[in-house]
């Protein structure tokens, strides 16, 4: 229905996106990959995935169309929905994923919590003909240290189904053992403690 948005950001977080469209805001989910991408800009051109459902109707944005293209070859999977092919994606990078599948990566794939050995394989089996290898998305590294990445990064990991006390005392783990440590970076090395 949609193929991509060309707007104005007005409002960004780890796990969403508000983009003004000819004067009217769309909220639409991003995973930490394109959340990284978009940080420092004020327009952008995003590329969607209009997911429904007989309860809601959901859009999916990405930062360039190869991010999309796995998302889409994802949820094809039996048992990956749009929220765990998001959390995939957040988890690793397009490439990472991409690469995973094509050399039939089992232990990498499973590594990312939700992901238990039989949907890697399934992952790997339905996929591994669609993926070939490219060029995919690069994440833009982070530079910044705030107060609020804390929170920022708390609730973008609870939005994706964590449990509050579990992320608060991870994230308090990781800042502790790293100061410096980036928004994206606080995302990632919980999602791997979670």
């Amino acid at each position: 229905m949609y193929d991509y948005f060309k707007g104005k950001i007005q409002e960004l977080s780890p796990t969403e996106l508000i983009l003004e469209v000819n004067n009217v805001g769309y909220k639409i989910l991003v995973s930490l990959q394109t959340f990284s991408a978009l940080k420092d800009k004020t327009d952008t051109k995003i590329y969607l995935h209009h997911h429904l459902r007989e309860d809601a109707e959901l859009l999916f944005g990405f930062n360039d169309k190869d991010e999309r293209r796995i998302f889409t070859f994802l949820i094809e999977v039996s048992g990956i929905g749009p929220n765990t092919a998001r959390t995939m994606l957040s988890y690793m990078s397009s490439e990472e994923i991409e690469e995973a599948i094509f050399k039939g990566d089992v232990n990498k794939l499973k590594s990312i919590k939700g992901i238990g050995l039989k949907t890697a394989q399934r992952i790997i089996i339905d996929l591994k003909d669609k993926i070939k290898k490219g060029e995919t998305s690069q994440l833009i590294p982070g530079s910044f240290v705030e107060n609020q990445s804390k929170t920022e990064a708390s609730t973008a990991l609870i939005l994706l189904g964590f449990n509050k006390s579990a992320v608060d005392k991870i994230i308090d783990q990781l800042i502790k053992e790293s100061p410096e440590i980036t928004l994206e970076e606080l995302i990632k090395q919980s999602l791997k403690r979670l």
